[in-house]
């Protein structure tokens, strides 16, 4: 897959059922678009489905322990280049795939602080939800004011432009806004039925460290704020009592919980 201007996005080894994605920021178009031709686990939709392997693919841990930014943590020690070799890419003033997990990692730190800080208003929170597919749920934060499925992006210095699918900064498009859709449903999906009860989970984009944030739509339900306006959205109350943020934290924890997600 390439887009318009010929710059590849990923590509599927039919053989061996591997997928590839050069462009993380892609990585949800791409899913969507081969969807027919994969497997949760990225192989090839010929090769047999297996119900074990999908619920394999999270295990059942408790996600209370993860810290924010868990997930791009792991890809920088596990797949990322070596120290020595990342500044020697610094130097050169050439850019790689650990600039942007390294960034997204600041981002998510930066907005768990934050949330943490704000649990001395009865809410709480947790990081890095696993989903099938490769799929991470940045933040999930429950409280007096609802149940938030949070995105949280780096983008220092910009002028950010928000409108009904996509998200523009600095002349390229970002799939944020669909992605935040996408990432609630699931949520609201998999709590709904650990809960036995409805759990309405609502999408939000956090951007940090941004110039200017332009919004220009409704956003279909995705609300998009900077980082230092969560205290005020962690001043609402009204929507969950205590008992039920309990039930939803306890719900969520496991990561059995989010296996069909």
């Amino acid at each position: 897959m390439s887009l318009p201007d010929d710059t590849r996005v990923a590509w599927l080894d039919r053989k061996s059922g591997q997928l590839h994605v050069v462009l993380q920021d892609h990585r949800d178009a791409v899913l969507e678009v081969l969807a027919p031709y994969l497997t949760p686990q990225g192989s090839s939709a010929a090769a047999p489905r297996d119900p074990e392997q999908t619920a394999a693919q999270i295990p059942d841990e408790d996600l209370a322990l993860r810290k924010p930014g868990h997930a791009l943590k792991q890809k920088m020690v596990t797949e990322g280049m070596s120290r020595a070799g990342y500044m020697w890419r610094r130097v050169r003033g050439a850019r790689s795939e650990d600039d942007s997990w390294r960034v997204g990692w600041e981002g998510e730190r930066a907005v768990g602080a934050e949330l943490q800080r704000l649990s001395r208003q009865g809410w709480r929170v947790l990081h890095s939800i696993p989903l099938p597919r490769h799929v991470d749920i940045d933040h999930l934060w429950m409280g007096p004011g609802g149940v938030f499925c949070i995105n949280a992006k780096k983008h220092k210095d910009a002028k950010v432009w928000v409108g009904d699918d996509s998200v523009m900064i600095r002349g390229q498009s970002y799939p944020y806004v669909r992605r935040s859709r996408s990432e609630a449903k699931r949520a609201t999906k998999a709590l709904t039925r650990a809960c036995g009860f409805t759990v309405e989970v609502q999408p939000l984009l956090v951007f940090v460290g941004i110039r200017e944030l332009d919004i220009h739509s409704s956003l279909s339900g995705v609300r998009a704020i900077r980082e230092r306006e969560l205290a005020g959205l962690g001043a609402r109350t009204g929507v969950l009592e205590g008992h039920q943020i309990d039930s939803i934290y306890e719900a969520a924890r496991w990561g059995r919980t989010w296996v069909d997600a």
